[in-house]
């Protein structure tokens, strides 16, 4: 019995992929493969192979025992994201690049993500398709690094070898940057194929605090790697700083929980408050302006009466996606309740300049929300809506107020003057506001 695709066929999920994702899934899954029989056929039948077979034992073991030790906390992160990320199985797949051959490290990488797989990715329902692509995208990561570090560069570096030190620890830093990047570039072309998006190599800079994560992962990689020069037994300290690496992930991963409204996927407005108060700190140190951009669904009430609240949460959810695709990622953008929404548009020119790129980006949000269409699912079945619009106030910092409150408060006026004048507008500043009007 196959499995069911969105459209209605069955087959294999990875059959529902564009064609040039599938044959970079072929290229990489195959390359990997032929890496790691190409290494095993190669490696030297004398004591030196056995030694380095107990060590990549070893080393599955360590990850065995660290993917059962943090499975409670890995539980809870699904129960908080809905999926799972295991995310620091690094330190013994990198470890095992510096400490065995290529072809080990590639057997160290199979047995960690295999336990990955039974224990954590397949009872949360992932494809096995991803979790093949992932394991061989760090094949070929570990087969790099490895071919970059020599063993007496790693005993230099461990301070019980010949060579200078500094360049152990130099090989080391580029072994850890070229294993991050080809992993990460190989995923962004995933990411990119799958979702027909153009490849950015900006996109590879990512979340900094995810490469503070796994800059931490692979520091204890090392550090794992130097204790099993010197003193193998060592190796398990690494294990108590890496579960408390997994309690920081979670403890990030519940902040930002909490600070997203559950129904758009933007900042609540505590959270988004916070970011203002700071971007409006930091215009001031910098002379420059930000624009708060106050926008209220147009007629939201009769969507909800009319379609039922199930469909008005959809109409939501939306908006807040068209909101989101007009802004940078360096503008907070939260939902105040209700049918509400704002925006902190940040690094503006000061004066009259700044107020007309506001303008212009909320004019741009306002267009992209009168030509939205959301397709609805309702027991009479499916359901089309249109006919959306905002009203949205305006106000720049310098002309309308330096605080944010009073900035707010021009902008609601701003924004009920847009209501009275017949609604689908944008109103700018106390220029254009209405005192008078009710806020």
């Amino acid at each position: 019995m196959g499995i069911r695709r969105p459209g209605g066929a069955t087959g294999l999920p990875i059959l529902g992929l564009p064609r040039p994702m599938l044959a970079v899934f072929a290229v990489v899954v195959l390359g990997a493969a032929a890496l790691l029989v190409g290494g095993a056929t190669t490696l030297p039948p004398d004591g030196t192979t056995g030694t380095a077979l107990l060590g990549a034992l070893g080393l599955i073991a360590l990850g065995v025992v660290h993917t059962e030790a943090a499975t409670g906390i890995e539980r809870v992160r699904r129960g908080v994201a809905d999926s799972s990320y295991f995310d620091l199985s690094s330190v013994w797949t990198f470890a095992g690049a510096l400490l065995v051959p290529p072809a080990l490290a590639g057997v160290v990488v199979l047995g960690v993500y295999g336990h990955l797989w039974w224990r954590v990715w397949r009872p949360a329902g992932a494809p096995l398709y991803r979790h093949v692509y992932t394991t061989a995208t760090v094949v070929l990561a570990a087969f790099t690094a490895a071919a970059l570090v020599a063993p007496d560069q790693i005993a230099a570096a461990a301070g019980a070898g010949r060579g200078s030190m500094l360049a152990g620890y130099g090989w080391l830093l580029v072994a850890m940057v070229v294993y991050v990047l080809v992993n990460q570039v190989l995923v962004a072309v995933a990411l990119a194929l799958s979702s027909g998006r153009r490849f950015a190599w900006r996109g590879l800079l990512g979340d900094g605090d995810d490469h503070v994560l796994e800059g931490a992962t692979l520091c204890l990689a090392v550090l794992a790697a130097l204790a099993a020069v010197r003193q193998p037994a060592l190796v398990l300290l690494v294990l108590p700083p890496l579960l408390l690496l997994h309690r920081a992930v979670l403890i990030r991963q519940l902040e930002e929980r909490a600070n997203t409204d559950a129904k758009t996927g933007l900042l609540t407005a505590a959270a988004w408050r916070g970011r203002a108060h700071r971007a409006l700190a930091r215009a001031r140190r910098q002379r420059g302006a930000v624009a708060v951009l106050i926008l209220d669904l147009d007629h939201f009430k009769s969507v909800n009466d009319g379609y039922g609240h199930l469909a008005g949460d959809e109409v939501l959810s939306a908006v807040a996606g068209a909101l989101s695709a007009q802004v940078r990622d360096a503008d907070p953008a939260g939902r105040f309740g209700g049918e509400e929404f704002v925006v902190l548009l940040t690094g503006l020119p000061e004066g009259a300049q700044g107020l007309e790129l506001a303008h212009a980006a909320a004019e741009r949000i306002r267009r992209t929300v009168r030509e939205l269409v959301v397709q609805v699912e309702a027991p009479v079945g499916p359901l089309t809506i249109t006919d959306l619009s905002v009203s949205v106030g305006v106000a720049l910092s310098g002309l309308d107020g330096d605080v944010l409150d009073e900035l707010m408060q021009v902008a609601d006026y701003a924004l009920y003057a847009a209501k009275r004048a017949g609604r689908n507008r944008v109103r700018l500043g106390r220029a254009e506001a209405d005192p008078g009007a009710e806020a």
